[in-house]
């Protein structure tokens, strides 16, 4: 029969696996019955405190961890840089800011004067001019200076004509003479239609200023006679065909049809041109006649002579 203070052996047995072996013995052990169990000391430290894990190897004290990667160098003037271009950009804003102001102040001058800055605002896909005659020329002049318009293109219309034709000649053996002619032309007859004779004209209807009109009259009528002289084209100033005129084209129609055609479209419309010019400066001289600016330019003239005389 089993004893009274047996052990029973179905009790399962706590065993720490952390705890000190030999501690346990030096903190006390008692067999009661055949079970073991431990009495530790209130004082003592916890057995999981006693336990001790290898250290671990010690690693060199390098700190550029990353040995692949390129060297980050800061300079020690950045500080100053900044500084500079701090100074650069405050003196660049401060010379703006007085442009801006000059600018301000010449566009007032030019307010109180009457001077109107044009924005230059046709051909709408090219600005190269300033051109507004619905808002600037008063209603009843507007159909004139539509006209007066129309003759303008219609010079750029000739001179533009006249190139494709006389290069078409040229291909066809005669000469790169004309050719070059019919550039001078077209270089020079469009801005200078335009500074000459259509920009005073417009200034002259928007302004009502008599010496635009006379400004006017003095070049618009050597404009018509160069249209005049073109539909005919005789060689005796120019050389003959570098202008498509009705005589060099009766001349080339003999030898090359096509060209003839050419030179004949391009006199029609050096007649047509020279027409419209003459109905719009007789149209302009009766307004002009009308509004008593006749009077005002002989008075203008008169006392600029007397001036020259002093």
């Amino acid at each position: 029969m089993a004893g009274r203070y047996d052990s029973n052996p179905f009790e399962e047995e706590d065993v720490n696996p952390f705890a000190d072996t030999a501690g346990r013995k030096g903190s006390g052990q008692s067999n009661y019955g055949g079970g073991a169990f431990y009495t530790t000391n209130p004082g003592s430290v916890p057995p999981a405190a006693n336990s001790r894990l290898s250290p671990l190897p010690p690693e060199p004290a390098d700190f550029n961890y990353d040995r692949g990667s390129a060297n980050i160098d800061i300079p020690l003037d950045t500080t100053k840089d900044l500084k500079k271009k701090e100074k650069e950009l405050k003196t660049k804003e401060a010379e703006l800011n007085k442009r801006e102001q000059d600018l301000k102040r010449r566009e007032e001058a030019a307010a109180r004067a009457g001077i109107v800055i044009e924005e230059k605002n046709w051909p709408p896909f090219f600005p190269i001019i300033h051109h507004d005659i619905a808002n600037e020329i008063p209603i009843h002049l507007q159909r004139i200076q539509y006209f007066a318009f129309a003759t303008f293109l219609g010079l750029i219309i000739c001179l533009l004509w006249n190139i494709i034709a006389v290069t078409l000649a040229w291909i066809r053996g005669e000469g790169v003479t004309i050719w070059f002619l019919a550039i001078i032309y077209f270089i020079s007859g469009v801005p200078g239609g335009y500074v000459l004779w259509y920009r005073p004209l417009y200034r002259a209807m928007r302004t009502d200023s008599a010496l635009k009109f006379g400004w006017f009259f003095l070049f618009y009528l050597l404009h018509i006679g160069f249209c005049i002289f073109a539909s005919v084209a005789p060689p005796i100033i120019f050389k003959g065909k570098s202008l498509t005129g009705i005589l060099p084209a009766i001349d080339v129609l003999g030898d090359h049809a096509l060209v003839g055609i050419f030179y004949f479209i391009g006199f029609a419309f050096f007649c047509l041109e020279s027409l419209l010019s003459v109905w719009v400066i007789q149209q302009v001289y009766m307004y002009f006649r009308g509004s008593g600016k006749a009077a005002e330019i002989k008075r203008d003239a008169a006392r600029g002579a007397l001036r020259a005389t002093l």
